[in-house]
């Protein structure tokens, strides 16, 4: 089966539709160019809301968001029929919400953070590139998380010693 023929499959099951909604960002991984950008959106989007909800609900929803990806991932994986699906984007939304963890949903925040992300996200620094590896979604999302472990840590940092760049002074 090529990749065209597998964007072609229909889900088989009801459960099928949902890994395939929750695994491609509600869509965000269809964008015309650089899924993968498209796909941090969403991640920004929850981030942003959750945090509105209160301090622990942005870790709860990267948690949940994690979980679920890698069920998800998993399975759009093999409904597509290629390893690590362009299309599938539910790394991304996990990897830009723990980016962004234990940070104020401020504007220029949130772009650092999803500019960060990005870039690090396309270099892939030891041991992200290596996390690739695992099998199914595991290594569909564990490279993501751990770029965004990185992106994390290069934020605060920033964050404590530059806080004006981020609009936190």
């Amino acid at each position: 089966m090529t990749s065209s023929d597998a964007s072609s499959v229909p889900p088989r099951t009801p459960a099928d539709r949902v890994a395939l909604i929750l695994a491609t960002g509600f869509g965000a991984g269809y964008g015309p160019v650089a899924p993968g950008t498209w796909g941090s959106i969403p991640g920004l989007v929850a981030f942003w809301g959750l945090d509105r909800i209160g301090a622990w609900a942005p870790v709860a929803g990267t948690a949940l968001a994690a979980a679920i990806g890698v069920w998800a991932a998993s399975r759009a994986e093999r409904l597509f029929g290629q390893k690590d699906p362009g299309r599938v984007v539910i790394d991304e939304v996990a990897g830009q919400m723990l980016t962004l963890l234990f940070l104020p949903a401020k504007p220029l925040v949130l772009l650092a953070g999803f500019l960060l992300f990005r870039v690090l996200d396309v270099l892939k620094p030891w041991p992200a590139r290596r996390l690739e590896a695992l099998p199914g979604g595991s290594g569909i999302m564990a490279d993501d998380l751990m770029v965004g472990v990185y992106a994390n840590l290069i934020l605060h940092a920033l964050a404590l010693w530059r806080p004006a760049w981020l609009g936190l002074a």
